[in-house]
């Protein structure tokens, strides 16, 4: 693996495509004053397959707003920083960046983190300096609900700078077990990685499944880097369920949790799982068991929307790839922080805006019209049109099977 030192140091767009590590995006010689939009993702391991395609979806609404161009010549630039550490996202890593982009008086918003406990770690240092962070993927419940959200913004308490462009667990985990109903499962064994994301998903499938007449056989947690899970599957498959649900990623054992059911006699039953297993590196890393998962996703489906036409082309042309399952959503976050900018900016005459500035616009964002729907956000910071989407992956593809879309 590369050194924590190289995969955070800022270099230029070209030589970060090459590396597959930080990124650099915008303008070489602008003639206007040049601000940035923090970027935290993984860029690297096994996690990069969801924060790849996810930058590029910043990456490409920057260039399409200095193209557009913004009051007093101001020009965008995306600073990517990685919180990966040896392949897997890192709160620890996470933090470390926020401090970064805080430091930096040019950047006026960040976009990130993909991961939930990431976000754990950084929204105190996000609301301590006033800074606006929103993610495109994080969908723990306590990051903006409840004592635990309450916890995150001790400096600020009634200040908050957090937003998230996707749906809450509470949704998600009820979806998955309309889900598991759907495919005809009356008794599950839930398995989660003890993480913020995982486990809080978790806890959310085994309330509503039960609460629609499911039976929860068992509920284990896996322990970090963890690789075998051989003994834990032969206890299961000895309580005979219907389906296996998994709250976590694939790097933090979904991957090998589902490959290793083969081995112990359950290669056809049914795996159920939340975003955390959405990404390519899953398929890479269950080879031909991933045939049969199922999963849900906090956003829409871009190719079912209309307002996405021009997004997809757009990102095919310049990626040479199909997005990724939060690209969209990025884009979204990103939409959001320029047009807080941009209207700022129109305020002060062309000048450049302050931080305080940028959050008080995004707070009042109201039917920003993205790829993935007319953004808005509630007082927690959450949006008021979130969607979901079901999955099944077949012959090693991901099928879409059904969208549902949330208004609050």
């Amino acid at each position: 693996m590369r050194s924590s030192g190289l995969v955070r140091r800022l270099i230029s767009a070209a030589a970060a495509a090459a590396l597959l590590g930080t990124f650099l995006s915008g303008p070489a010689n602008a003639a206007g004053p040049t601000v940035k939009i923090g970027v935290d993702l993984p860029m690297s391991g096994g996690d990069a397959s969801n924060g790849i395609p996810t930058n590029n979806g910043v990456i490409l609404a920057v260039e399409q707003a200095n193209a557009k161009g913004l009051p007093g010549g101001i020009q965008l630039q995306a600073s990517t920083l990685d919180d990966a550490v040896q392949g897997t996202h890192d709160p620890a890593a996470g933090a470390q960046n926020l401090k970064t982009f805080v430091s930096d008086a040019a950047v006026l918003g960040v976009v990130g983190p993909f991961n939930s406990n990431v976000a754990k770690a950084e929204i105190p240092i996000s609301n301590d300096a006033g800074l606006v962070q929103i993610s495109p993927s994080n969908t723990n419940d306590g990051l903006t609900i409840g004592e635990d959200a309450k916890k995150l913004r001790t400096s600020h308490p009634d200040v908050n700078s957090y937003f998230r462009v996707c749906t809450r667990d509470q949704n998600q985990g009820k979806v998955g077990a309309e889900l598991a109903k759907q495919i005809g499962a009356k008794k599950v064994y839930i398995v989660d990685d003890n993480e913020t994301y995982g486990k809080g998903l978790a806890d959310v499938f085994e309330a509503a499944f039960k609460a629609g007449g499911g039976t929860v056989l068992g509920h284990d947690h896996l322990t970090k880097n963890q690789q075998d899970f051989k003994a834990l599957l032969t206890r299961i498959k000895a309580t005979n369920p219907d389906a296996i649900y998994f709250g976590g990623v694939t790097v933090s054992g979904g991957g090998l949790l589902r490959r290793q059911m083969s081995d112990t006699g359950m290669g056809s039953m049914p795996f159920i799982g939340g975003d955390g297993i959405s990404d390519e590196e899953f398929v890479k890393v269950a080879g031909s068991m991933a045939n049969g998962s199922y999963y849900t996703v906090a956003a829409p489906d871009v190719e079912k929307l209309p307002s996405a036409k021009s997004f997809i082309e757009a990102y095919k042309a310049k990626f040479k790839s199909d997005p990724g399952p939060y690209s969209a959503n990025a884009y979204a976050a990103a939409q959001v922080i320029i047009n807080a900018i941009s209207e700022a900016a129109k305020a002060n005459g062309g000048k450049v805006p302050t931080r305080a500035e940028v959050l008080k616009n995004v707070q009042a964002t109201k039917n920003l019209q993205t790829p993935i729907g007319a953004m808005a956000f509630d007082k927690n910071g959450d949006t008021t049109n979130g969607a979901l989407s079901f999955y099944k992956i077949v012959n090693g593809k991901a099928q879409f099977t059904n969208q549902i879309t949330l208004k609050t």
